[in-house]
């Protein structure tokens, strides 16, 4: 089982950029799907979750607006499209997958991990 996350790069404030998550050695269809950021020194937040169905999303109050987050089903793909950013969206960006479960804040929930792509915003 494998989550392999791309899309990071360097870009200036107000850019945008579009995070993939591609799902492999497992159908991951009924799972719930979350981004997840980590900035140098600091915790692991909550940025974005969808469920299984994509019918239901969730986001971090900082992204609310800005981000969106959806999936293609027959790709097994996540995505994060991540408009107006600024310095503050800098971090690593990793996608997890919750087996079976619903949409959770909580990166404990999450049963398998991607290992990350960095996302830097010069101001």
């Amino acid at each position: 089982v494998q989550l392999q996350a791309s899309g990071g790069g360097l870009v200036q404030a107000g850019g945008s950029l579009r995070l993939s998550c591609a799902a492999s050695g497992r159908t991951f269809s009924r799972d719930a799907m979350g981004w997840f950021r980590q900035a140098p020194g600091k915790e692991r937040d909550f940025v974005a979750a969808i469920s299984g169905s994509g019918a239901t999303t969730a986001y971090a109050d900082s992204v609310k607006g800005r981000f969106t987050i959806s999936r293609d089903g027959a790709e097994n793909t996540v995505y994060l499209q991540m408009n107006s950013l600024g310095p503050d969206d800098t971090a690593v960006y990793h996608c997890a997958a919750r087996e079976y479960g619903s949409i959770s804040y909580v990166d404990r929930n999450y049963v398998y991990w991607g290992q990350g792509t960095q996302v830097t915003v010069s101001s």
